[in-house]
Formats: C-alpha cells, sequence, structure tokens
C-alpha cells in the first residue's frame, strides 16, 4: 500500500501557508489529484475548539493534526498541512509518526512584512495588547526555526506566484509516478 505523502508546512501567522496551499491543491485537483488540506484555523475551528494557545495545547493540537494525517494519508493522493507549527519538538514528532513521505516545508518571512500584512489582525492586536501570546511575537510562545526543512520558501522576497511555483516544483517531485 502506498503512503500519500504529507507535506508540513511551518510558519509565522501571514507568512502565506495557507494562501499557498490552496492555490497548491487547486493546481494538482485539477491533474486528476485528491488532495486534502488540513488548515490549522479551520481544524481548531472544527475539531480542536478546546485548545488554546499555551506551549502544551500548541504541541498538542500538533499531535492531533499529525494523527488526522495518519488517518487521511490511506484516502488522499497528497496532504497539504498549512498550521504554524512553532516547536522544533512537534515538528520531529510528526515526522517519525508520518515518515516516509514526510516533508517539512519552511514559509520564512521577517516579522516587519509580517506586520504590515497582518492579515487577520493578529499583529496589530499583539502591538495593542490585545493578545499576548502571539507566536514568534510574545516571549511566551517562541518560533523555532527549522533545522534543515526538505523545503526553504522565502515568502517575504517571493511573489506568492513564485512560492507556489517553488512548492508545486517541489511536491510533483515528491509524488509517486
Amino acid at each position: 500500500m502506498i503512503l500519500s505523502p504529507i507535506f508540513w508546512f511551518t510558519g509565522l501567522s501571514g507568512s502565506g501557508k495557507t494562501t499557498v496551499a490552496n492555490s497548491t491543491k487547486e493546481f494538482f485537483v485539477q491533474k486528476g489529484l485528491n488532495v486534502h488540506v488540513l488548515d490549522g484555523d479551520i481544524v481548531r475551528l472544527e475539531l480542536h475548539r478546546h485548545l488554546g494557545f499555551s506551549p502544551l495545547e500548541i504541541k498538542e493540537n500538533n499531535l492531533l493534526i499529525a494523527k488526522l494525517c495518519q488517518k487521511y494519508r490511506f484516502e488522499k493522493d497528497m496532504i497539504l498541512v498549512p498550521i504554524i507549527s512553532p516547536y522544533l519538538e512537534s515538528r520531529s514528532l510528526a515526522r517519525s509518526m508520518l515518515e516516509p513521505g514526510f516533508y517539512e516545508v519552511h514559509f520564512d518571512t521577517d516579522i516587519e512584512t509580517l506586520f504590515k500584512r497582518d492579515t487577520k489582525g493578529l499583529y496589530k492586536m499583539s502591538e495593542q495588547g490585545e493578545i499576548d501570546n502571539l507566536i514568534g511575537v510574545s516571549k511566551k510562545n517562541v518560533y523555532e526555526n527549522p533545522v534543515k526543512p526538505d523545503l526553504y520558501l522565502d515568502t517575504a522576497s517571493q511573489s506568492a506566484v513564485e512560492t507556489k511555483k517553488k512548492l508545486i516544483d517541489f511536491v510533483a517531485s515528491k509524488l509517486v509516478q
């Protein structure tokens, strides 16, 4: 039995993970593949509403998402997982649970660009003291950069179209022919 590959995105809020995941999904669906996106925001809203954003709860959420990947990987041609996944420990655990066919994709963007984009208004709320645990901004919730991701994407210096192309090329190279 062939396991579908899992592309585990990691990066701060606003780095482009979900946008690129959805456009990448559309590309491969048009090629006839069955692609599943496990968007962190949607999973939290629909399945993990009980979890907050403490480091422990974030790690639990990441573990539960890895378990969802295990469930869906027999039903889909590929799984895209756009979540922040800020901790090295969680990404390492996901890799060990989901190998072979697990690929870590780092969406990297400098904090100044994220404050400018602020698509969800989180950075503004953090600045105004309305959120005190924003991942990558708060000292309570650090973001641990990947040491050696399978794919590195600098979304501050390249457009969404360039990022999508690099991701599509990488994903295509990992699909079983």
